[in-house]
């Protein structure tokens, strides 16, 4: 017998675009693919070498709690970006990226029968973490009236996890603190755990987002952080969660039960990713240069580009997905990400600069 909330749940989105690119592929079609977020950006050179370096010749096991170095590396870095003092002993665990650790803490948590709340549009992995646990599941719509957050007042009463995701995957919208500080209020209160996924929180343009971290109390704060985006470092996966000392303690009691450690290889490469800033630097510039290619030629076609104030990803209001299918141009659909999604297209800006002008060269024949 297969778990039945498996077979019930739809194809994950991203699959059927894989599937739509390798058809398009097949026929002869170039394919400029601006559908799924993973980064074409190369992971800088002193990040690679760290972790050719780092292979031993025998790899044991690694440890849940993970290496020492990489926790101090992730404290360091939330000091230095945030303000904040993190212990790397007590608040950081290493994760395998960030989705496994989303998927899992509806489980660590005590969730069951009771609610997860998350807003969409959304990533698809908020809600399929909760019902693998037996939880129930409550999404708050991300509406452009309300600058994409959700109404903290809408949230039931026997919420155990409530989910933000700022800057926000689909739409690129950013969240003030003055936001988390409301729904910190509200986790005091009636006792939820708040967890933020900022895998976005360095590709941003103007001006660098909050974090949760600076919550004045973080008694019930999660924040969950990633190398994949911030680093180019998708395959590498590495990431950690900074959390309350009981918590990260409950993690680490977990996670030898899934073996979801990073190989200390790649924790070792992570430290450098971890104490560079440079390269992070230059990552947002690229990505700055591929906006400054699409925001005009997706301008000029009429279209109108909602949010989008970070992330690697433009939301657009107007082009039909299917017609750009036709050229060449796979984008997401909104609805991928949720009922409040409908009308909406997701441009994910991975593909090289190269690609990016003659994509914009395609929209202007359109």
């Amino acid at each position: 017998m297969i778990n039945p909330t498996l077979t019930e749940m739809a194809t994950y989105p991203f699959v059927r675009l894989e599937e739509a690119r390798r058809r398009l592929v097949a026929a002869g079609v170039e394919v400029i693919d601006f559908g799924k977020g993973d980064p074409n950006e190369p992971t800088d050179p002193m990040i690679r070498q760290a972790l050719i370096d780092a292979v031993p010749e025998r790899a044991p096991y690694p440890l849940a709690q993970g290496l020492p170095e990489l926790r101090q590396a992730a404290s360091d870095w939330c000091k230095r970006r945030f303000g904040v003092a993190v212990d790397p002993d007590t608040e950081i665990v290493p994760t395998y990226g960030s989705k496994e650790a989303i998927f899992s803490l509806a489980q660590v948590l005590d969730t069951a029968g009771r609610t997860v709340v998350f807003g969409e549009p959304a990533y698809p992995v908020y809600e399929r973490g909760a019902l693998f646990a037996g939880a129930k599941v409550q999404t708050l719509p991300l509406l452009r009236e309300n600058s994409f957050l959700p109404d903290v007042d809408a949230i039931p009463d026997d919420t155990a996890i409530v989910w933000v995701n700022y800057p926000h995957n689909p739409t690129g919208a950013v969240a003030p603190l003055e936001f988390y500080e409301r729904l910190a209020a509200a986790a005091a209160e009636r006792g939820f755990y708040i967890a933020s996924d900022e895998a976005y929180s360095e590709l941003w343009f103007d001006q660098s987002p909050p974090s949760v971290l600076q919550l004045a109390d973080r008694s019930r704060a999660l924040v969950f952080q990633t190398l994949s985006k911030r680093s180019s470092m998708t395959g590498y996966r590495s990431g950690f969660v900074a959390a309350p000392a009981e918590i990260v303690a409950a993690l680490k009691a977990y996670r030898p039960t899934v073996g979801t450690a990073p190989q200390e290889f790649v924790q070792r490469a992570s430290v450098v990713a971890w104490n560079d800033e440079r390269h992070v630097d230059e990552t947002r510039a690229r990505y700055r240069a591929k906006r400054d290619v699409m925001i005009p030629a997706i301008q000029a076609k009429g279209w109108e580009i909602v949010a989008s104030e970070a992330t690697m990803y433009l939301w657009v209001v107007g082009p039909a997905p299917d017609a750009l299918l036709e050229r060449g141009i796979l984008v997401s659909p909104g609805e991928f990400f949720g009922p409040s999604g409908a009308g909406y297209v997701r441009f994910a800006l991975v593909p090289t600069l190269d690609e990016c002008e003659r994509a914009a060269a395609i929209l202007a024949e359109l």
